[in-house]
């Protein structure tokens, strides 16, 4: 009786997270009748349009933005309602309805695609009245701020629309401020001009980037999920891991890497891995706050991932001009290392706990999975080939990597049907259905990350018009010169974005507002900062607001899951991505983790090594046990070695050192001391483990 209880405790909090997911991403609406064909269709057609444009549609990069617009404008306001608070006053109820879209909303949605369009429509006029607009310019420009906000509000929140508000009114009044923050201020003409009719603010490089790019990964992303592929990673995870102590949690850390391909949304990685992830957690031993915290932590940081990185990679290759490989190469080794800390923090709980493995009968068989979902496998390998060998444009690979993805859904069924024996015709119907239904997931994924680019490129288009200088001067003012306060600084504001807004369009804020100043002030510091560093760092803090307390809705999700209380979960996942928290100040003050200027392989595999060293090092540090329970002497010692792995060359030149490479190694000694002080008390610590076993046992 109490398994079913628990079952049905586990099925309830799935469906509450499940429903996180859809207000999230995926809209509130059900439309009956012939309205529930239009998000399906619309979806379809965005979809077709943007597999077009990778291969055989020649469309101007205006026409391409104005056009993603419109379609994400469109599903948004025939998919999210009004309001997500019913609304029980006759005559407003439809502010609220689900069941249904008010006809209210789809002249809105209308009029908005019309809006988005109008860039296009009078491209050539336009074109000839730059710096001049007329008056319908300006309504339709104006008209258009103003829904892109209202759009914004509806998918992500409202923080990111109040961002774009602030901004505007600043760019009004900054006359009239005080001297330190005053600003020349700017004409509704140049704004309007500027923000809605020009490549330089709504229509700029993060559309753009969306419209070109990211499209297609969140597509083949949605397709793989679609196909099977998300469960076959989870099932070749626990094949593989769950047999070792504290396996499921480190099978939860291999599937959400691996899920972090083809999910660029935290809470969407928590519901994928964590049915799963959490319940066995919890069975083997982990505390329920603590196994959703874990879950919390691995689908964050499924967004670190190269080559997809949710959907910044291709917006930090626009803005810092870097090849997009050069982008994954210095993203590589953080992210990486990331997960082998994330691996040793689950390790150093289970230790604590005592924890083993689940046993073999109760995990799925390793060459079965693999034999059963190999096809899934081939056409990330075919995207890494594409984008690594011949070295095809990221779009170009995505759309090939898609075809091939395409024809393996569209065979799958029909072949295993051939093995079972069962109708051919209806395994060839369920691939088209599997197919149809991916496209259009696709395209309402892509909903939120469109609108967010949109909404994101106001801000940065009014810092275009001046700001930037003024926003290096406040900064340079607030951390009084001083290179750690301003990084501690940047830092903390991203954090604080970050709960409102999602990681794509808070690192395009955050990264259009300091990454410049980053570098500018380093530089007269005296500290050489390259730009990619200043925008990873950027990247990463933004990526930690996802579990941020008390906003984190990864950990939200997660709780529902684990039936633990969401906020402890907060703090509790936030701890445990201390480790990333100190990556970012790692490749500042380290450039090498991010392999600027390194093209030996055999020199970045040590790097990476000794990166892994000193996250590893933090991790232990911070949860206060390496091997064994640390002393206050060795949580200093293990903070030393981190610090010896953040800044080899500080140490190499104060100890004299002419290969400051050499410090690692020291580095790597002193914490074979810490463990060789902790060895005795470890054994001691397991033999009491086994002793407690054998007598609940008896």
């Amino acid at each position: 009786m109490s398994d079913v209880k628990t079952q049905e405790q586990i099925d309830e909090g799935l469906e509450k997270a499940r429903r996180m997911v859809e207000e999230e991403e995926m809209g509130l609406r059900t439309a009956v009748g012939w309205q529930r064909f239009i998000v399906p269709l619309v979806a379809l057609s965005w979809s077709l349009f943007q597999l077009s444009l990778a291969s055989w549609l020649l469309l101007d990069s205006t026409y391409v933005r104005s056009i993603h617009l419109a379609f994400a404008l469109f599903l948004i306001f025939v998919s999210f309602p009004t309001l997500k608070r019913k609304v029980s006053i006759p005559g407003l109820r439809w502010l609220s309805a689900t069941d249904r879209i008010p006809m209210v909303d789809l002249f809105i949605a209308l009029a908005a695609a019309g809006m988005a369009l109008y860039i296009a429509i009078d491209y050539e006029g336009i074109a000839s009245r730059v710096g001049m607009p007329n008056t319908r310019d300006m309504i339709i420009g104006g008209l258009l701020v103003l829904i892109l906000w209202e759009a914004t509000r509806r998918v992500v929140g409202p923080a990111l629309a109040i961002i774009g508000i602030i901004f505007t009114a600043y760019a009004f009044f900054g006359p009239y401020m005080p001297d330190f923050l005053s600003f020349k201020g700017v004409s509704l003409h140049r704004y309007l001009g500027q923000i809605s009719l020009t490549t330089e603010g709504i229509y700029g490089v993060p559309i753009f980037v969306s419209a070109k790019i990211v499209f297609l990964y969140v597509l083949f992303g949605a397709l793989l999920e679609k196909a099977g592929a998300g469960k076959f990673f989870i099932d070749l995870a626990m094949s593989l891991l769950g047999r070792y102590k504290g396996g499921p949690a480190k099978a939860a850390v291999l599937s959400s890497g691996l899920t972090g391909l083809i999910s660029g949304s935290s809470i969407a990685n928590v519901v994928t891995t964590g049915t799963f992830t959490i319940p066995m957690m919890k069975k083997v031993g982990y505390p329920a706050k603590k196994a959703a915290a874990i879950e919390v932590a691995v689908s964050t940081n499924g967004q670190l991932m190269p080559p997809v990185m949710g959907a910044a990679a291709f917006i930090i290759a626009e803005y810092v001009n870097l090849p997009y490989l050069e982008v994954c190469k210095a993203a590589a080794i953080p992210a990486f290392a990331s997960y082998v800390a994330l691996f040793f923090l689950t390790h150093i709980e289970a230790s604590k706990l005592g924890m083993r493995g689940l046993h073999k009968s109760e995990l799925p068989v390793f060459f079965q999975v693999l034999s059963g979902g190999l096809h899934y496998l081939l056409p990330i390998l075919y995207l890494l080939y594409e984008l690594i060998i011949p070295r095809h444009s990221p779009d170009m690979a995505a759309f090939r990597a898609t075809m091939v993805l395409l024809v393996i859904m569209f065979f799958q069924h029909a072949l295993r049907a051939r093995r079972e024996g069962t109708s051919i015709g209806a395994g060839f119907m369920k691939g088209v259905d599997d197919i149809f239904d991916g496209m259009v997931a696709g395209a309402r994924n892509m909903v939120s990350v469109a609108v967010a680019t949109a909404a994101a490129g106001i801000v940065v288009g009014v810092v275009t018009m001046g700001l930037g200088g003024l926003v290096t001067d406040i900064i340079d003012t607030l951390s009084m010169g001083n290179l750690y306060l301003m990084l501690a600084i940047v830092a903390f504001a991203s954090l604080i974005l970050g709960m409102g807004l999602p990681t794509t369009a808070n690192y395009i804020v955050m990264a259009s507002l300091t990454a410049p100043a980053l570098v500018t002030l380093a530089g007269d510091s005296g500290f050489a900062v390259p730009l990619i560093a200043a925008h990873l760092f950027c990247f990463y803090f933004g990526i930690l607001a996802d579990d941020t307390p008390p906003v984190g809705l990864a950990a939200y999700a997660a709780a529902a899951i684990a039936r633990s209380e969401p906020i402890p979960t907060g703090v509790q996942g936030f701890l445990y991505d201390i480790r990333t928290a100190a990556l970012p100040f790692m490749f500042i003050f380290n450039t090498d983790i991010l392999l600027v200027g390194i093209n030996s392989f055999p020199l970045a595999i040590f790097i990476f090594v000794m990166t892994c060293v000193g996250t590893c090092a933090f991790a232990a540090a911070t949860q206060g046990w390496f091997i064994a329970k640390n002393r206050i002497h060795e949580m200093l010692l293990l903070f030393l070695v981190c610090a010896i792995m953040f800044r080899p060359d500080f140490f190499g030149n104060l100890l004299g050192l002419e290969n400051h490479y050499l410090c690692y190694l020291l580095g790597v000694a002193l914490l074979g001391v810490i463990y060789a002080m902790q060895k005795p008390r470890a054994r001691k610590h397991e033999a009491s483990l086994m002793t407690a076993a054998a007598e609940g046992a008896r």
